[in-house]
């Protein structure tokens, strides 16, 4: 689906993918949330991914994630499908690697759309792709002292 504008001559902006990273130090909501801004936007919607201290019915006393050197690639190759079927006016993803606790934010995405419904639907598939596509995994260690290994594809 092409992207629909409010405004005669309105564009959307040259480069709707404004933020896309791997990290292994703490992710900011600030930071996500200031890449989408958009003044055409009249819906910005956020996604934030934390580590729980449970899955499966098992504590979970740490975990990490790891990443295959291409997984900022594939994360731009979603992102481009997103703004690609949306109409994204800006989109901004970060996803953590490395050592984490719980409570820590593991994934930040957010989608600025021209309406709400567009910038829910968007967000709700770049979350989803990210998770199903991009190749990073979690490594869950639990507090019987077993662990598994949880892959994105």
């Amino acid at each position: 689906m092409a992207p629909t504008y409010d405004h005669p001559g309105e564009r959307a902006a040259a480069d709707p993918i404004r933020l896309l990273a791997i990290r292994d130090a703490p992710l900011s909501l600030d930071e996500v949330f200031r890449a989408v801004g958009d003044d055409a936007a009249g819906g910005t919607a956020l996604f934030v991914g934390t580590v729980r201290n449970h899955d499966g019915g098992a504590d979970v006393d740490a975990l990490g994630y790891s990443s295959h050197p291409t997984a900022e690639a594939e994360l731009r190759r979603v992102a481009e499908k997103v703004v690609a079927d949306h109409p994204v006016r800006a989109l901004a993803a970060v996803h953590r690697v490395g050592d984490l606790t719980v409570g820590d934010l593991a994934v930040v995405v957010a989608v600025s759309c021209p309406h709400r419904a567009e910038a829910f639907a968007a967000c709700r598939k770049l979350i989803d792709d990210l998770k199903h596509e991009v190749p990073i995994w979690k490594h869950q260690r639990f507090s019987d002292g077993t662990e598994e290994w949880v892959g994105a594809c």
